[in-house]
């Protein structure tokens, strides 16, 4: 079992502070920004303390996945904002990799004032141009919200049939339940559906998180995990599921009067 958190990344011990972090809850994953996932302020890499967090992942065999930040968007119809979203993509990924992670969570982007349609063309244009990397892209289910693009799977096999290179998906149980997809009845249906039409080997990471809207609401607000309509049960298949025992599982979920929920919760899945 692969299972962790969310964690921080703060002076002044920056990745050796967020390999701690994990530990503290019991964890053997952990997922960072490589600086605020509202902007693109970056530290250089040199300053993370990379190599002395290395040494802590390898003695504890820790799985490190990054998220891209939010506000990338590479279906944006403005040329320039989406020019700056590849050129950055372009250099996350590199510093991705000097991390020592594999995996990138992307947020793939919101077609705005175009259709859905032109806002996948945008994406794999931009993918394109990005280029593959040592590092796999893992395209997140969203919930739809607003303009959201890849709020259902037939969108994300789009995008992965027309990047020249492979792709895979980072599937969040609060997007995807609040997209549509009814996991709480219809849970074999459902991973039947997204296996026929993108293929569960593509799966390389899971955002467990339950949910503040009920089904179908567009809404991505992620509750924690005793508490929405997704409910425990549910979670708990997830995460237990034979088939998706080796792959990274990392819990959003919301602070709890200013305190981080996920030892607790980890403890609550694994039960």
């Amino acid at each position: 079992m692969i299972i962790g958190s969310h964690v921080g990344l703060k002076a002044p011990d920056f990745l050796v502070g967020s390999v701690n972090e994990a530990l503290s809850y019991k964890a053997n994953a952990l997922m960072l920004y490589t600086g605020a996932p509202q902007n693109t302020l970056r530290k250089p890499i040199k300053e993370l303390k990379v190599e002395e967090a290395k040494e802590l992942i390898k003695k504890h065999n820790l799985t490190v996945v990054v998220h891209a930040p939010y506000i990338l968007n590479l279906a944006s119809p403005d040329e320039e904002k989406r020019s700056f979203s590849i050129n950055f993509l372009k250099q996350e990924l590199k510093r991705v990799e000097e991390i020592g992670s594999n995996i990138l969570v992307l947020h793939p982007g919101n077609h705005m004032t175009n259709t859905m349609e032109e806002g996948l063309d945008l994406i794999v244009d931009s993918l394109n141009k990005v280029g593959e990397s040592n590092v796999k892209i893992a395209i997140e289910t969203m919930a739809g919200k607003g303009s959201e693009c890849c709020y259902k799977f037939e969108q994300i096999k789009y995008l992965m049939d027309h990047v020249n290179y492979p792709l895979y998906v980072c599937f969040d149980t609060c997007h995807t339940f609040d997209s549509g997809y009814d996991l709480v009845n219809k849970y074999d249906e459902i991973f039947a559906e997204f296996d026929r039409i993108i293929g569960l080997e593509k799966i390389i990471c899971f955002h467990i998180n339950d949910s503040k809207n009920t089904l179908e609401s567009h809404k991505d607000r992620h509750e924690n995990i005793v508490k929405g309509n997704i409910g425990l049960d549910t979670l708990k298949r997830v995460v237990k599921d034979d088939r998706f025992i080796s792959i990274p599982k990392i819990l959003e979920t919301p602070y709890i009067d200013g305190v981080a929920p996920y030892k607790e919760e980890i403890e609550l899945l694994l039960k």
